[in-house]
C-alpha cells in the first residue's frame, strides 16, 4: 500500500477527494473591501481589509489566486500540533481524532496553493508526511487479521484517502472469504447426488416404434 492510492482499488481519484474537500471552511484574511458573496452553500462575507473572514476552501484559493486574500493554515498544520499527533500515532495503535477527515486533501491544495502563508512549511509537509505513513501501516496490520471468520471491520477515525482506498479491498476480501470458506457454496458429490432426480424402475416401459 505505502500510502499511494491505486486508481484501480480506490473509488475515486486524488483529484475527486479534492474536490470534496474543498467545501471545507478556512479562515482568510482579505485585503479588499467586498459585499457579502450570496452562494448556493451559504453566505460568505463581508470583506474586510485585515479582518478574518469564513469562506470554503475553493473561495479560499481562487480569492489567493487573484491576489485577493490570504490564507490562515488550520490551527492543526503547524509544527507544534502536527508533533503531537506524530508522537501519539506512533504509541498507540488507534488512529488518533486530532486530524479533520480531509486532512490530507486540505494540506496538498494550501501547499499547491498558498505555500507561502504556511509557516515552516517545509517542516510541516515534511510530518504530514510522516504521518499518512505511520497512519497507513497501521491499516496494514489490522488488515493482517483478516481470516475467513472476519465478517465485518471497525477502524476508527480513518480519514478520507484511508477509506477510499481501504473500503474496496476489505470489501473484496469479505467478499472473498465468504465465497471460499462457505459450505453452501461448495459442492459436494454426496448431497449432489441425493438432489438427482431417481428413475422408477418399476414404470412401464415403452414400446418402440416400428
Amino acid at each position: 500500500m505505502a500510502g499511494q492510492s491505486n486508481h484501480e482499488l480506490s473509488l475515486f481519484s486524488a483529484e475527486e477527494l479534492e474536490f470534496i474537500a474543498e467545501d471545507e471552511i478556512v479562515d482568510i484574511v482579505p485585503n479588499l473591501k467586498m459585499d457579502p458573496l450570496c452562494l448556493i452553500s451559504g453566505d460568505f462575507g463581508p470583506f474586510t481589509p485585515q479582518i478574518v473572514t469564513q469562506v470554503p476552501l475553493w473561495l479560499a484559493i481562487a480569492l489567493r489566486r487573484r491576489g485577493k486574500c490570504s490564507i490562515v493554515p488550520p490551527q492543526w498544520m503547524t509544527v507544534d500540533k502536527l508533533t503531537e499527533v506524530l508522537e501519539a500515532e506512533r504509541n498507540s495503535q488507534e488512529m488518533s481524532e486530532h486530524l479533520p477527515f480531509h486532512y490530507v486533501e486540505i494540506s496538498r491544495l494550501l501547499f499547491d496553493h498558498a505555500r507561502d502563508n504556511i509557516p515552516d512549511a517545509y517542516m510541516v509537509r515534511s510530518l504530514i508526511e510522516d504521518i499518512r505513513d505511520v497512519r497507513f501501516h497501521k491499516v496494514e496490520t489490522d488488515l493482517e487479521a483478516f481470516d475467513g471468520r472476519t465478517f465485518a471491520v471497525k477502524i476508527k477515525n480513518l480519514s478520507a484517502m484511508e477509506v477510499n482506498i481501504v473500503r474496496p479491498f476489505i470489501g473484496r476480501a469479505l467478499q472473498a472469504f465468504y465465497k471460499h470458506d462457505s459450505s453452501d457454496l461448495i459442492p459436494d458429490p454426496e448431497r449432489v447426488s441425493d438432489r438427482r432426480p431417481q428413475v422408477a424402475h418399476n414404470a412401464p416401459r415403452r414400446q418402440l416404434r416400428r
